[in-house]
């Protein structure tokens, strides 16, 4: 016993994949492909932890030090190599309220809390259950999340400083106008163009690594007056250092701080995974659910520790670091790497370049990451799919990721069983012996056990009657209490009724419920027709 509850354990921790580069093997090409796409994500990142950070309403080195720090452990220990990691948007709108109530020491904390709960998820194995997301949910999921890009990008075309802390974000602001929303514009389309053109010229360097650095050194070359990311805030700082948050250890701060935790943990394990599976398929890659819901506890746990905001899988930055040819774990941990040497020696040349330079990177993200297919395929698929794809989109934008998500499984579910509810019918024939068979076609479960009933006649048929379930499913308690509450018709008609055909899984559940007057092997193994008669009574007839 003790030894079959070991080796139970033993599955749940055992060691993943955490070779660097478990595929390709170490060559001095793969490494510079690497190294770049990882430089490339870490100059698009720090703009966008910056604005995260305002967004909840922190210091911009509370959303550094979290891009780092989730990026580099999500990065050595993930489920998925090519994925990168930070603080995001998706977040950050949650906290803001939390930070406004409460203030950061409490953040801090419920970053901890998040991180223990989806380490619990991951020990759980609990994310293999991404798989129950229907492909409409994920496409509306893609463009929601491109929509949303999009927007966030709008505020870098705002005057710098203008924008205020409404308590629940960051809004408001002084739109630039005349020249400098000219320059900005002209930037933001020289550096999609140089983006859109640059493999078609090399491929030594990555397409958004030569687009920033190129725009970059115009600007500062011609000393442009354009606004750029030293005019965000400055990103000089230390070493992010061992802070324990500053919170009373009681069970008002627990009441306080799970809500928030639970909500926080649930987007981000949802956005982590759906980023997971999307980076699989355009890595050609399988697998890591489970594992990277373990590392991405493990991030935010140590982030909290750390004085940082938590995050979670960011897909625009995993798009970057993709197109740009990041396929392993090495790209993950020099954007990490890279951002901690910004912060430490190089702001004061990352504080020169250009906002339009990462925003025109982004542009291409939300360009590359949108689903156009979804516009053309929406006459094609079923209605119910078409509108689970627009109202995910739509909810995403306008609520956040987590609840589109649920509501978008939720409808199409919904939807599923409808659809198989309908489909319930029975072929009926008279058998030599004189008995009436009822060929039960479609699952029998709570939505097809209404209409399961009104097949049978207890009245107008013979006094042997036969259910077959050989191409039907028994399912769940509703389809035993339709089987009882027919089997209670027949009874009050002095007739009998028995059922044929149980596959094993129907056979123990009936069995289970007290339903089966027979205990005998299960007949479509050994295509033997054996009916088995129903206790009534069992389920108290209601």
């Amino acid at each position: 016993m003790k030894k079959a509850i070991l080796a139970s354990f033993a599955t749940h921790i055992a060691m993943p994949d955490l070779r660097w580069m478990p595929e390709d093997g170490l060559t001095l090409d793969r490494l510079r492909i690497e190294i770049l796409a990882g430089l490339t994500v870490a100059l698009a990142l720090v703009p966008e932890a910056v604005a995260f950070a305002f967004v909840a309403g922190v210091h911009p080195l509370v959303g550094l030090y979290a891009a780092f720090l989730v990026g580099l452990i999500t990065a050595l220990i993930g489920g998925r190599p090519g994925m990168i990691s930070g603080a995001t948007g998706a977040l950050a709108v949650v906290m803001v309220a939390l930070v406004a109530q409460h203030g950061v020491e409490y953040l801090f904390a419920t970053v901890v809390l998040m991180g223990l709960l989806q380490m619990f998820a991951g020990i759980m194995k609990w994310g293999k259950f991404i798989r129950l997301v229907p492909h409409p949910v994920m496409l509306g999921f893609v463009n929601g999340l491109a929509i949303v890009i999009f927007l966030a990008q709008m505020s870098q075309f705002k005057v710098p400083g203008t924008m205020v802390d409404t308590g629940h974000g960051m809004s408001g602001g002084e739109w630039l106008s005349g020249m400098p929303l000219y320059m900005m514009l002209a930037l933001v389309a020289a550096t999609m163009a140089i983006i859109w053109v640059m493999p078609r010229i090399t491929r030594i360097v990555p397409a958004p690594l030569a687009g920033i650095g190129i725009v970059a050194a115009v600007v500062i070359g011609f000393g442009l007056d354009v606004p750029r990311v030293g005019d965000l805030a400055s990103i000089k700082g230390g070493l992010p250092s061992l802070h324990i948050p500053m919170v009373p250890l009681t069970f008002e701060t627990f009441k306080i701080i799970l809500p928030y935790a639970v909500i926080l943990a649930a987007i981000g394990l949802i956005e982590s995974l759906l980023t997971l599976n999307l980076v699989g398929e355009m890595t050609g890659r399988r697998g890591g659910a489970s594992q990277e819901c373990i590392a991405q506890g493990v991030a935010n746990t140590v982030t909290g520790f750390f004085g940082g905001m938590g995050g979670c899988a960011m897909i625009g930055q995993s798009m970057i670091n993709v197109k740009s040819g990041g396929r392993t774990r090495v790209a993950g941990i020099a954007a990490a790497l890279f951002l901690l040497l910004f912060i430490l020696v190089g702001s004061s040349v990352i504080e020169l370049i250009p906002l339009a330079a990462p925003v025109g990177v982004m542009f291409m993200v939300v360009i590359g990451t949108f689903a156009w297919n979804s516009l053309t395929i929406l006459r094609r698929v079923p209605k119910m799919d078409a509108f689970v794809i627009g109202l995910v989109t739509v909810v995403t934008v306008m609520e956040d990721l987590a609840v589109a998500v649920v509501v978008g499984v939720i409808v199409s579910a919904l939807a599923y069983a409808w659809n198989n509810a309908r489909r319930i019918h029975a072929n009926t024939f008279i058998s030599d012996e004189g008995a009436k068979v009822y060929r039960v076609q479609g699952p029998l479960f709570f939505g097809s056990s209404d209409g399961f009933a009104e097949l049978f006649d207890p009245k107008s048929d013979p006094d042997l009657v036969i259910v077959d379930f050989a191409d039907s499913r028994v399912v769940d308690q509703s389809a035993l209490q339709a089987i009882e509450a027919v089997a209670l018709k027949y009874e009050g008609q002095g007739k009998q009724i028995q059922l044929r055909h149980l596959s094993r899984d129907c056979h123990r559940l009936l069995k289970k419920a007290g339903h089966l007057m027979v205990d005998s092997d299960d007949d479509p193994d050994y295509e033997l027709a054996v009916n088995y008669s129903v206790r009534t009574g069992i389920l108290g007839g209601h």
